[in-house]
Formats: C-alpha cells, sequence, structure tokens
C-alpha cells in the first residue's frame, strides 16, 4: 500500500501540484519488504470491486437476488476497510484513491445498472429509465470528489465529525435500490410505475449532492445509561437483516429519511451552524 517510491508531491505554486524525484539518499528502495498489514485494507476494498463487479454481472444476466446481496457486500466491506486501516494504522494516499474508485463503482454504477436492468431494459421506458441511473452515478461520481476535497479542511474536518454533507454514497447506494427490495419483498406491480421509479432515483441522487446535513454514524455518541437498550436493539436488527433480509432494509431506508429533517434541525445549533456554513462556502 504505497505510492510509486520514486516521486513525491511538491507544491508549484498557490495550489498546483506536480510529481518531483525524490534524492537518491531519501528514496524508498523498491525491494524494500512491505509489512502484510499495510496491504490488508486494500485487499479488503479489492474484494469490494470484486464483489460489485460480480453484481453487474447477475444483473444483466437477471439473478437480482444475489446482484442485491453483493452491493450489500460491499457496503459492509466498505465500512471494514477504512475500521481496518484506522486499526491496523495503515492508512495510506493509495488506499484512499482505490477506496473512492471503489465506492464510485459500487454504490453509483452497480446499483444503477441492477436497477435499469430489472425495471427498464427493453422496456418502452428505458431511455428514461437510463437517464436517471446515468444521474445518480454522476451524482455519486460528484458526492466522493467534494468529499476528497474537504479532507484537507481543517474547518470541514471538524464539522464532519458530527454531519456529513450530503447523503454518504452508501446510503445513496440503498436509498436507491429501494425499489428493488420492495420487489423482492412481494411487491411484483411495481414494475408497472416506471416514471415513479425514476423520478425516485433522481431525487434520492440529488440527495447526494445535495448541502444537507446528515448524521455520521461513526461519530454518534449513545449515553451510557442507554447502551445495553442500543445492543439490544443492533442485536434484533442483526437477525431481522438474516430472517427478513428485504423487509430490514425497506425500514432502515424509512428510518434514515425520517432521520434527515432531524440531522437539519440539530445541525442548526448554534455550535453546529458556524462550522457547517463554513464547510458549505
Amino acid at each position: 500500500m504505497m505510492d510509486d517510491g520514486s516521486f513525491d508531491t511538491v507544491a508549484t505554486g498557490s495550489k498546483s501540484k506536480r510529481p518531483a524525484r525524490l534524492s537518491a539518499d531519501i528514496r524508498p528502495a523498491r525491494s524494500a519488504p512491505v509489512q502484510l498489514r499495510f496491504m490488508l485494507p486494500s485487499i479488503v476494498t479489492t474484494f469490494a470491486i470484486c464483489a460489485g463487479l460480480t453484481s453487474v454481472k447477475l444483473s444483466i444476466e437477471g439473478h437480482l437476488v444475489s446482484a442485491l446481496y453483493l452491493i450489500i457486500l460491499a457496503i459492509f466491506l466498505d465500512g471494514l476497510d477504512g475500521k481496518l486501516a484506522r486499526f491496523l494504522d495503515a492508512a495510506s494516499p493509495f488506499g484512499a484513491e482505490l477506496d473512492t474508485l471503489a465506492d464510485f463503482f459500487n454504490f453509483g454504477i452497480a446499483p444503477g445498472i441492477l436497477l435499469y436492468s430489472t425495471f427498464y431494459m427493453n422496456s418502452e421506458f428505458q431511455n428514461f429509465g437510463w437517464l436517471s441511473c446515468l444521474i445518480l452515478a454522476i451524482c455519486c461520481a460528484l458526492r466522493l470528489a467534494r468529499f476528497n476535497l474537504t479532507l484537507d479542511d481543517p474547518v470541514v474536518s471538524k464539522k464532519s465529525k458530527e454531519f456529513f454533507t450530503g447523503v454518504p454514497a452508501p446510503a445513496l447506494a440503498c436509498l436507491a435500490l429501494m425499489p428493488a427490495f420492495l420487489y423482492e419483498l412481494g411487491w411484483s406491480g411495481i414494475g408497472n410505475h416506471a416514471y415513479a421509479i425514476a423520478i425516485y432515483i433522481i431525487a434520492i441522487a440529488g440527495l447526494g449532492i445535495s448541502t444537507l446535513p446528515t448524521f455520521s454514524a461513526k461519530h454518534v455518541s449513545i449515553p451510557r445509561k442507554y447502551v445495553p437498550v442500543f445492543v439490544v436493539c443492533a442485536a434484533v436488527f442483526v437477525v431481522c437483516m438474516v430472517a427478513y433480509p428485504w423487509l430490514s432494509l425497506c425500514v432502515a431506508n424509512t428510518l434514515y429519511l425520517a432521520s434527515l429533517p432531524v440531522s437539519y434541525r440539530m445541525s442548526k445549533r448554534p455550535e453546529a451552524a458556524k462550522v457547517i456554513s463554513a464547510a458549505t462556502l
């Protein structure tokens, strides 16, 4: 998990950057071994890419359930690789770039292809459906690009401890797949509402590039007295995900959408408003 050892990045002007060759005495040896712990997060990210690619294949072949499971697996692996990198102290620019590319494919492209293959392929609405899937992919890419640009901003970094700006990519994919979840839940006639599905996909895509403050789950604090209740609820959710996956995902999506007004109101607190206003400039 290393960048090219022969080059470093140096500033040339106020914002532009160019690669510069390192002197021979400080250049890392190309033959130097790399510890396995530095490679593990990128290996997990690569597994996530494989899951997304296989999901696309299965979507085209008409295996909707398996394709959905693989996108859900990619969401799980996306959370795992970041935690592994922090736990192993193995974060690197290479891993961050690979993770961004994986997120764009797994949460922008793969869900769009799944939705198009399920509801629009070879139908009279295929052009409008394809347009909605394109918008989903583009908004996911813009969301990730904006997030990457804010990583080095100390004001935005402070803000991100409580709120994201817009819906994050994994949640964006999960929300966009709601029509497929409903179809698997038993609403076989949902495909008859092709225009409504397309408008819903476009609306969800818009949440990704919006400036709406959304909760950052990794920094949510639970009062100590409610920790046992939270643990029990988490265990119940996991069991429901195994026994009733589509119903559980529909409920989770509904609760997430219901949390958006709450996060917006909480972001208007005086201590949060200053940070968020600076972050959206």
